[in-house]
């Protein structure tokens, strides 16, 4: 029988990247203060996006999970929120209609504040200070003073999360994601590129489509999705103390929700099975993500996924798949095996982020974009060799013409990287980069449906 769960059993286990902060009751009254702030999601939404993935995980849809690294306090904006809904819209279009299929909108955003590091020092001309972990604890300044860990920070995290879920919400459901919109989601910076010939001929024939449903007496305002779209927010569960201070008894159900997002995830160096992250997730009912990197081993995930999903409940657990371009086919088939065998009911998402990031010549951390592309092929290729579903892809990425990642259709290079490198923490895909993903991912969804006989869906959702 599994031990009784709280939500602050996770307490008596051991934790993984959790900061120490110099005043303990400091924080324990910003915990208290949190704990006392209304939600920033609701039980019902989170419900009904684990429904939305189960049909993920059945091969009825597809996963796009997307957004910052890690969100910052001095870069929030109207205007750079707006881009990167404005983005996330063109990319689910493209996957939709040009892909063939539904489309479960979930962003990085509203909430990814805090970020793990390898080491807990870093070294700049000889000075060694604290790592930066994510503005929701310590400062990116390499100061003494701006690295030491802050509690009042997670105040301004909840306060920037609700200015940035309250925009969102707005955008999608007040008229900015109607489909007769789609010729202007287009960001200035990508009109002269490649992707905006192909992405406006995929809008004309949207705007063809709404046309021919109004002539035959179908009028699309009668019909929400067309006009509204369903937008999800997620990041990791890293700093449990917030999220448990954000933990709510659901009034109609007497479950428990993490209510700092409808999706949380466990990462792959926090996700060992007697721990604290493993223990504070396996009681909550929000739908749940975890990273699978090259060392988890099949045997292990199958009891990790008995810890998070004893039910076997369809569309309460993600397993993100990180492992690099060239480690996909080493690692990820048994894991595959392992889970289909066993009869567990899970989505596959693939992270080709986060196992190809480079140092480049010119000193900067990047992601080669024909690596992050490979990855991505390869996890379509498994899945089709194993008879399973490629479920998503989840990417770090902003709406802001940035030179973070190498190649893509304009061919960023190394020395190109100084010029917009703006990322507090790791590379991310510009807009540019972003929407030729979507389109190459596309086509791999467009090939699996064929492959597997499905019929094509024309309709955006």
């Amino acid at each position: 029988m599994a031990e009784r769960w709280t939500p602050d059993s996770w307490r008596q286990k051991p934790v993984q990247q959790v900061p120490q902060y110099p005043d303990a009751a400091e924080l324990a009254n910003v915990e208290k203060t949190l704990a006392g702030f209304p939600p920033l999601v609701f039980a019902g939404e989170a419900r009904k996006l684990k429904r939305a993935l189960g049909k993920v995980a059945a091969g009825e849809a597809f996963l796009l999970q997307g957004g910052d690294c890690a969100e910052s306090f001095e870069e929030h904006s109207a205007d750079n929120i707006r881009d990167f809904f404005r983005l996330f819209l063109q990319m689910a279009v493209v996957l939709t209609f040009a892909g063939s299929s539904p489309v479960v909108k979930v962003g990085r955003v509203a909430g990814q504040f805090a970020k793990p590091r390898s080491a807990n020092t870093e070294t700049i001309n000889g000075v060694e200070l604290p790592s930066y972990r994510g503005d929701i604890i310590n400062d990116i300044a390499f100061t003494p003073e701006a690295r030491i860990p802050d509690p009042r920070r997670q105040l301004m995290a909840y306060r920037q999360s609700a200015a940035t879920l309250n925009l969102i919400r707005a955008f999608a459901t007040g008229g900015y994601a109607n489909l007769d919109n789609a010729h202007r989601w287009m960001l200035g910076f990508v009109s002269g590129s490649n992707q905006s010939g192909r992405y406006r001929e995929l809008a004309e024939r949207i705007t063809e489509t709404l046309d021919f449903m109004r002539a035959i007496g179908i009028d699309p305002e009668r019909h929400p999705e067309t006009r509204t779209t369903d937008f999800y927010t997620s990041h990791e569960a890293l700093l449990l103390g917030y999220e448990q201070a954000m933990t709510r008894v659901d009034s109609t159900t007497g479950d428990w929700y993490d209510t700092s997002g409808h999706m949380i995830w466990i990462g792959d160096r926090t996700r060992q099975h007697d721990h604290a992250h493993l223990e504070f997730c396996r009681g909550i009912r929000n739908p749940i993500g975890m990273k699978c990197g090259p060392s988890l081993k099949p045997d292990e995930l199958v009891r990790l996924i008995d810890i998070l999903n004893p039910a076997n409940e369809p569309g309460r657990l993600t397993l993100i798949a990180r492992f690099g371009a060239d480690k996909v086919f080493d690692h990820l088939p048994a894991l595959v095996r392992a889970v289909k065998r066993e009869g567990r009911d899970v989505l596959w998402s693939c992270d080709p982020m986060h196992g190809n990031t480079i140092k480049a010549s010119s000193g900067y951390k990047t992601r080669p974009f024909d690596m992050i592309l490979s990855e991505v092929k390869a996890f379509f290729a498994v899945h089709n060799a194993e008879g399973t579903h490629a479920g998503g892809i989840h990417l770090e990425m902003t709406g802001k013409n940035v030179t973070e990642c190498t190649g893509g259709a304009r061919s960023i290079s190394d020395i190109d990287l100084s010029d917009r490198y703006h990322t507090a923490c790791d590379p991310r895909l510009n807009a540019e980069q972003a929407l030729e993903m979507a389109f190459l991912v596309a086509e791999l969804i467009k090939k699996e449906r064929q492959a597997k006989g499905r019929p094509e869906v024309e309709a955006a959702e």
